[in-house]
């Protein structure tokens, strides 16, 4: 039996830090104890003065591999992932081609085996024609399944009302969604064209995804306005990157204080698209603010 036992370490976990020693074998942990000593065949690593914390898991990576092994490979990704304290990853299913039938899936396990340096997972894929590869998966050994419902790489856009009820009604493990709507991100780039055509305003478009970002920029590139009229950013409109009162006119689904900031006073102008007609609402005047009444 061949294991590791480390002597003197800082151990931190469960909110405490304690110094002991660890002793592993088979490559799981067999005991943690002040003082520990074996007969059994281990290498000994004095850790005297180094901290012992438990490996992170990492619940979404896109290691690349297959087909986009230019990014990056399960080995080199799972390598950088390990020298930085992940030691377990669950790996999405948008690689090409996508994750969509057990047989591809299980290709990933099976290069993983090989190269992988860390504890390994991979979801299966979802797409609006592949719903009965989707409830084939074995729970056991997969760690969930992904659905994009905003655009991703190749055929695994689900729009389909009848594939996403099969998939929340009959599938009983864990279920990962990228819940961007894609009717809205296409909506909103195209509102932000016209904005531009009938108006002589320079445009930002927000979004929340690289997926979003990648198609948006797509669409603006061919209407020959992106860079010149309009920009597009990847943010949260929790937190924007915006000093405060720098757009004179904002366009959102809901409120927020981060939309208000950004709001100049004096007339700025939000409107507001929900479930029914648009809200139109302007900013007065900053409290505190004075009155001129003459230049003296």
């Amino acid at each position: 039996m061949s294991g590791f036992l480390i002597k003197g370490a800082t151990i931190v976990n469960e909110g405490k830090q304690e110094v002991k020693d660890l002793l592993i074998q088979d490559g799981r942990i067999a005991k943690i104890d002040g003082s520990i000593s074996t007969s059994e065949d281990v290498t000994e690593i004095n850790a005297d003065g180094l901290f012992l914390i438990p490996g992170i898991v990492d619940d979404q990576v896109h290691f690349r591999e297959p087909g986009l092994t230019h990014k990056g490979e399960l080995f080199t990704e799972s390598r950088a992932a390990v020298a930085g304290g992940i030691t377990s990853y669950m790996e999405m299913p948008n690689t090409v081609p996508n994750a969509l039938t057990q047989q591809l899936l299980q290709d990933k396990y099976d290069r993983a085996a090989q190269v992988s340096l860390g504890n390994y997972s991979f979801f299966m894929g979802a797409s609006n024609d592949h719903l009965s590869e989707v409830l084939k998966t074995d729970g056991k050994n997969v760690c969930g399944v992904k659905i994009f419902m905003g655009s991703s790489t190749g055929n695994m856009l689900v729009d389909s009302e009848k594939t996403l009820g099969g998939i929340f009604s009959e599938c009983p493990m864990l279920i990962a969604t990228h819940c961007e709507d894609e009717a809205t991100v296409r909506a909103n780039t195209a509102l932000a064209i016209e904005l531009a055509k009938l108006t002589s305003m320079r445009i930002v478009l927000t979004v929340n995804s690289d997926k979003a970002l990648s198609q948006s920029r797509a669409t603006l590139v061919s209407s020959g306005l992106y860079g010149k009229r309009i920009v597009i950013h990847k943010c949260s409109t929790n937190k924007l990157p915006y000093v405060d009162y720098i757009f004179n006119l904002v366009i959102s689904s809901s409120e927020s204080p981060e939309l208000a900031r950004v709001l100049r006073p004096c007339g700025g102008t939000h409107m507001i698209k929900g479930e029914g007609e648009w809200v139109v609402k302007r900013r007065a005047k900053l409290k505190g603010e004075g009155e001129w009444t003459h230049q003296f």
